[in-house]
């Protein structure tokens, strides 16, 4: 089977890195609202299903994405890319619940996209790296370690 083509693998890092990276820095945001009020962006839905004040439902949104972002960054980068795909449609849904911020909705939708593309590329490059394990315990195999 043939490597990894380098050109995927530098969009996988792209992704991994960003994917990562991005979720992370918001979350840690949730607890100090310099990039944003992040609690004008809760739906007026949210804040009445939600049994606590916006500003502690925000900190454990905080929390959730820094574990996503974490995750990604982790060996499971394919499960951590799935839960920030998920988050964000999640995000996506509450904006348009807003009544308002359609485009940030919009927005997290296509990053929500890259999630999934993230995912499909880990998927690969997993497949990838147990095929040349097995190969090298072959014998015989072109992968075969020379003693």
């Amino acid at each position: 089977m043939a490597e990894f083509d380098e050109r995927l693998n530098v969009s996988w890092w792209a992704l991994r890195v960003g994917l990562g990276l991005g979720p992370i820095s918001t979350g840690i945001d949730k607890y100090f609202n310099k990039l944003a009020d992040w609690s004008m962006y809760l739906s007026p839905l949210a804040t009445k299903v939600v049994p606590v004040g916006a500003t502690t439902f925000m900190h454990a949104v905080g929390l959730v994405e820094i574990i996503a972002g974490l995750i990604v960054l982790s060996r499971w980068t394919r499960i951590g890319s799935y839960v920030v795909m998920f988050w964000l449609l999640g995000i996506a849904v509450n904006l348009v619940t807003t009544g308002m911020f359609y485009d940030l909705a919009m927005r997290d939708v296509e990053i929500a996209i890259g999630a999934f593309a993230l995912t499909q590329l880990t998927t690969v490059r997993e497949q990838q790296a147990t095929v040349r394990s097995n190969a090298k315990d072959m014998p015989g195999s072109q992968f075969a370690e020379t003693r």
